[in-house]
């Protein structure tokens, strides 16, 4: 293999590597905010809401 093509793999390699591990954690912090998002958004916690009663026209 040519010096300059070794080199240029050599610099590249941890760059790219660092890529693909923030991208994983990425992706796994993203899934446990969206598990945490159904979390707090599922209806059984929400708060009762008193329903309006009819006012009758008289």
């Amino acid at each position: 293999m040519d010096p300059l093509t070794n080199l240029v793999l050599s610099a590249a390699t941890l760059p790219i590597l660092s890529a693909l591990g923030l991208a994983r954690c990425f992706g796994r912090r993203s899934e446990a905010l969206g598990k945490l998002s159904e979390e707090v958004f599922r209806g059984d916690r929400l708060p009762v809401l008193p329903f309006p009663a009819e006012e009758k026209a008289s």
